[in-house]
């Protein structure tokens, strides 16, 4: 039976059975990580990962994008403001941990193109349906910032080393036809519709399993992916705080809006 659960700013979820749907919805803003966002889903998933009555989470996106990641106007806070920047960086912290240490497995229909800390949040999926079409990037260095919220963690995790040096380096994108080759993703589809309805048949079959088989075999990949967390993710995430607060992260967000070439102080 199909539960929908209201009062979301961000995001919608609906519960079908043993599949819960974590959908971000709001296609104006491309789904950009703000602090509603940021706040919301990080609840969601961690009451998910606690709830008995679910045993698989689907995580959808309305919208051309899946998620065009950080908001830039958060960017500018937090280069203005210490405390602020420090208050994103826990938030942004809590969120990823929720992932990483989310209990049900974790099926994305990537059906638009992903950019930054939603690309890094995806890299901790079990399974990833998207299209070869789709562009998958963290662009953090093109922003002036360290890649950080997950980046250099997922990337590695998920690619051979040299290649997630990169792209992560350069900030350029990868197509969803190159990631299903280098095993990135794990299924392709040809429509955004496809890519919804396959990674829905992946969330309703792995939940037909014996749960607690299925989230004890979680528990332990999961202590895998926790190793390199514990050895580079708050490294890594304090020295994006680092660079947040220099000129060029200005610069970048100026040049960004007004579609030109920065010109980089290293300041």
């Amino acid at each position: 039976m199909l539960e929908t659960h209201t009062g979301y700013e961000a995001l919608a979820v609906h519960v079908d059975g043993y599949v819960a749907e974590v959908r971000m919805n709001r296609p104006e803003l491309q789904n950009r990580f703000d602090h509603a966002l940021h706040r919301e889903l990080a609840q969601v998933i961690e009451g998910l990962s606690r709830d008995e009555s679910v045993r698989a989470v689907l995580w959808t996106a309305e919208g051309k994008h899946f998620s065009a990641g950080g908001d830039m106007d958060s960017i500018l806070a937090g280069n203005a403001d210490f405390p602020q920047l420090m208050n994103q960086i826990d938030e942004g912290r809590r969120l990823y941990r929720a992932f990483a240490d989310l209990t049900k497995p974790l099926i994305v229909a990537l059906q638009g193109h992903t950019f930054g800390v939603a690309t890094s949040l995806i890299l901790t999926a079990d399974a990833v349906v998207t299209m070869p079409t789709v562009r998958i990037s963290d662009p953090h260095v093109h922003m002036g910032l360290v890649a950080g919220d997950g980046g250099a963690v997922g990337w590695p995790a998920n690619l051979a080393f040299v290649r997630a040096k990169r792209h992560l380096l350069w900030g350029e994108p990868i197509s969803g036809a190159d990631a299903y080759q280098f095993g990135m993703v794990t299924e392709l589809a040809q429509t955004p519709e496809e890519v919804v309805e396959t990674a829905w048949d992946l969330a309703r079959r792995v939940s037909s399993l014996p749960p607690v088989a299925v989230q004890l075999t979680k528990r332990a990949l999961n202590k895998q992916f926790h190793a390199r967390i514990d050895d580079v993710f708050d490294t890594a995430f304090y020295l994006e705080a680092l660079s947040a607060t220099t000129n060029d992260v200005r610069e970048a967000v100026a040049a960004f809006r007004e579609k030109r070439t920065g010109e980089w102080s290293g300041k």
